[in-house]
């Protein structure tokens, strides 16, 4: 059986049948209250839906273990550690751990439970909603009035509330900012009241290997607090299923259930060393929880402050081959044992004015790449080679060292966001839309594959979704998503999920392009072309007599989503990247089973 990745999220309070029957698949969570991540693309509102694999960005010392300053209480834990069955799935509280310690601990009044009323967006039918559902899950104080927790339990929501331990009272929450691809939201209660005698938890450091850590939250829908206990048995750069990225991510055997994501994870010294988030499922492993830790936490931190907004963690932009084979080196020209050799440069990435197919990284800020592809990591490890890359901020200027042709030379590259053409989440919530003579035109994303279930995209679609990259910044896939039948489309009515390329002659860039063409035609006909070499012709002025008689037979407000109102601003300023092709680079190493290539 496969394994997968599963983002431990919140626990339903009223969901959905469809999003219930999720959680009893492999990528679900154990818990039969749950929602489930992609793990492939991006864990979103509903984390036991998603199959998504992330690319996590950490801002960690490589060669350091210090951290903030401790906290100022005394920590109730012990340093004894003994045997965990590995058996034991029920959340209770470890009975490694003193109850009364525990009871009496001041720092667990900042871990508050949160409850998020969500409405998603409907990707099938993009003018409308989904039916809301409630869930719970955990967050806890930071100072400066706020609180911290994942951004999958309050992934589009309507209204969040927060509750104080021992207190019967909720407080009416405020989402300042999420950060998808970290899975961290911070949020504000305005009230006084929430906040009187409140002492904020401070970010401790780093762990250590095989150090204890005690898990804190409120999973599974209960009201009062649950602890369980465990050790760090691995930090590496991890998948984040929420945010299809790969950061730096702590695994832990301690219980991590449903509800406990966004609550803190702390060591024996009670420094919180980081958030819990999502869990590993499969039939040949068990306690396999996983901990956003601090460095990730202060990352988003900080480009919250810096930019009064999250503007996300840089990539390089560039496909990279391990140099284990000596051959393979001496061929290249490289002397010693490291380097990394670029496959593949995105056409939308600043590396792609610098790099070229062929070069060898040597070297990232002077620190040395490995052949393997990674980068030494504190005292005695090493680390893949994206983790240096996650440390920086979107606008960051880094100096590469390669070798070219035999040559060494130094480079500069800017790292900015990496730009996904079928992305994994849709930002402001709702996807565009247009609908001519009922021909429904949507932008293709990873939310509207999962919901059509993959088997109704059709292979061809499905494999340029899955490992094509964008050749312009704006660029989109955009599908004919259905057809709203009318005797205006006469034999289109089964078309469906089929990518549209051309309207009129003119190449399609993205769905707001689509929209300029039609506003600005002036022909008689409207004539779409699809991948297959598929036409569909409508008449014009029919189109348009038609459009309002079909809006009001199928309940639809407007013919286009808000966005496509504004004015269209072309994104091409060099037409030679629309003769490229879509590129044949897979997205990630671990969706085509080689580990021989990765993305940086």
């Amino acid at each position: 059986m496969s394994v997968s990745v599963a983002c431990c999220c919140f626990s339903f309070l009223n969901a959905p049948a469809r999003l219930l029957q999720s959680s009893s698949s492999p990528l679900c969570f154990v818990a039969a209250s749950t929602l489930t991540p992609r793990a492939s693309s991006s864990s979103k509102l509903n984390p036991e839906k998603k199959k998504k694999k992330y690319t996590l960005r950490v801002r960690d010392e490589h060669s350091s273990n210090d951290g903030p300053q401790t906290m100022a209480f005394k920590s109730p834990f012990g340093s004894s550690q003994q045997k965990k069955d590995k058996k034991e799935s029920q959340p209770t509280t470890d009975l490694r751990t003193d109850p009364a310690k525990i009871h009496d601990a001041s720092f667990l009044d900042a871990v508050v439970k949160v409850y998020c009323t969500h409405t998603a967006p409907d990707y099938s039918l993009p003018w409308q909603k989904q039916r809301q559902f409630t869930s719970t899950g955990s967050a806890f104080m930071i100072g400066d009035g706020k609180l911290l927790t994942n951004a999958h339990c309050v992934e589009h929501d309507t209204q969040v509330k927060v509750k104080r331990r021992g207190d019967d009272r909720k407080y009416v929450a405020k989402v300042l900012v999420r950060g998808v691809d970290c899975d961290i939201a911070l949020l504000s209660v305005e009230s006084e009241d929430f906040w009187k005698g409140a002492e904020p938890l401070r970010l401790g450091h780093l762990p250590r290997l095989q150090d204890s850590v005690t898990v804190v939250g409120y999973p599974l829908g209960g009201d009062t607090i649950s602890v369980t206990k465990g050790v760090v048995s691995r930090i590496e750069v991890t998948s984040y299923a929420h945010g299809s990225s790969d950061l730096l991510g702590i695994q832990i055997d301690a219980a991590i259930n449903p509800g406990n994501s966004g609550g803190p994870a702390f060591n024996d010294q009670g420094e919180c060393i980081g958030v819990a988030f999502q869990v590993y499922r499969s039939e040949e492993t068990e306690n396999i929880g996983y901990v956003i830790p601090t460095t990730v936490v202060s990352h988003f931190l900080t480009d919250y402050e810096r930019n009064a907004k999250y503007t996300g963690y840089p990539c390089l932009g560039v496909l990279l081959q391990k140099l284990e084979n000596p051959a393979l080196r001496e061929c290249l020209k490289v002397p010693t044992n490291e380097g990394v050799l670029v496959r593949r440069v995105e056409p939308t990435s600043d590396a792609s004015k610098v790099l070229k197919e062929g070069d060898v990284i040597v070297s990232f800020d002077d620190l040395r790449v490995g052949c393997e592809g990674t980068v030494p990591f504190r005292s005695s490890e090493r680390i893949a080679f994206r983790y240096l890359i996650s440390q920086k901020f979107a606008g960051d200027i880094v100096e590469l060292g390669i070798i070219r042709a035999g040559e060494p030379k130094k480079v500069q590259v800017v790292l900015r966001p990496r730009v996904h053409l079928v992305p994994y989440h849709i930002d402001g919530g709702q996807p565009s839309y247009i609908i001519i003579a009922g021909l429904v035109f949507t932008p293709l994303s990873e939310p509207l594959i999962e919901e059509e279930c993959e088997d109704t995209i059709g292979l061809k679609l499905l494999t340029k979704a899955r490992y094509s990259v964008a050749r312009f910044r704006g660029e989109q896939i955009v599908i004919l998503s259905q057809v709203l039948a009318n005797e205006v489309n006469i034999g289109y009515e089964d078309m469906n999920n089929q990518q549209v390329l051309k309207f009129n002659g003119t190449h399609i860039r993205n769905i707001h392009h689509l929209a300029h063409l039609i506003d600005m035609c002036k022909d008689k006909y409207l004539v779409f072309e699809f991948e297959d070499n598929y036409v569909a012709v409508l008449e014009r002025e029919a189109s348009n007599s038609a459009s309002l008689c079909i809006l009001k037979d199928y309940g639809i407000p407007s013919e286009r989503s808000a966005d496509l109102r504004e004015p269209y601003v072309d994104p091409v300023h060099d037409n030679e990247a629309l003769d490229q092709g879509f590129g044949d680079s897979p997205v990630s190493n671990l969706e085509i089973g080689f580990d021989g290539l990765v993305w940086a």
